[in-house]
């Protein structure tokens, strides 16, 4: 489907699949953090996808990238009353294309492993791990720690063609070295 952006948007197969694996991305990224029903609603978040985003939210490389707002919360004090927000926006137009580029990939588990990174990256940001707005060296180092902890949430699910994508960002991840 052709968007108002005359990109290729996922159609409503696709969006279904894009429900799907949030529902997953959650899933394993709350157990990876054994966080409770309760810690996991602190933070805060939506999806869009490429119909619904903006100019400045869409990329010209990446499967999905992250925005930050501040949403104001009403009957608080002034000084808790904004709150951090994230947006995921996915850039269908790329995971389309890189679906058709390479048959190796399957949307369900592509997307799993998008939603798992960049949930990584919130929990990161809310619980104050890294800064949204760190220097660019800074986020080089957390891109690489992000997809460590994606690979380890990700590694023991069961999903079919998820190892190729596992595999595929291998190169991205840091192992942490133990000096004896």
């Amino acid at each position: 489907i052709k968007c108002g952006h005359n990109l290729m948007a996922f159609n409503n197969y696709n969006l279904r699949m894009v429900s799907d694996a949030l529902d997953i991305a959650e899933d394993v990224t709350g157990n990876f953090y054994k966080f409770s029903l309760g810690q996991w609603k602190r933070h805060h978040y939506d999806v869009k996808t490429l119909s619904f985003l903006i100019e400045n939210e869409i990329s010209s490389h990446a499967f999905a990238i992250l925005k930050k707002c501040t949403r104001v919360v009403d009957g608080f004090e002034p000084k808790t009353k904004n709150r951090d927000f994230y947006f995921i926006c996915l850039q269908d137009n790329h995971i389309l294309r890189a679906l058709r580029r390479d048959s190796k990939l399957s949307l369900p588990s592509l997307l799993v492993y998008i939603f798992t990174h960049e949930l990584v990256h919130i929990v990161r940001f809310c619980n104050f791990s890294q800064r949204f707005d760190a220097p660019e060296k800074e986020r080089e180092r957390e891109e690489k720690i992000v997809h460590t902890k994606t690979f380890a949430i990700l590694k023991d699910l069961s999903i079919p063609k998820l190892d190729y994508i596992l595999d595929s960002y291998h190169g991205h991840r840091v192992c942490d070295m133990v000096v004896s």
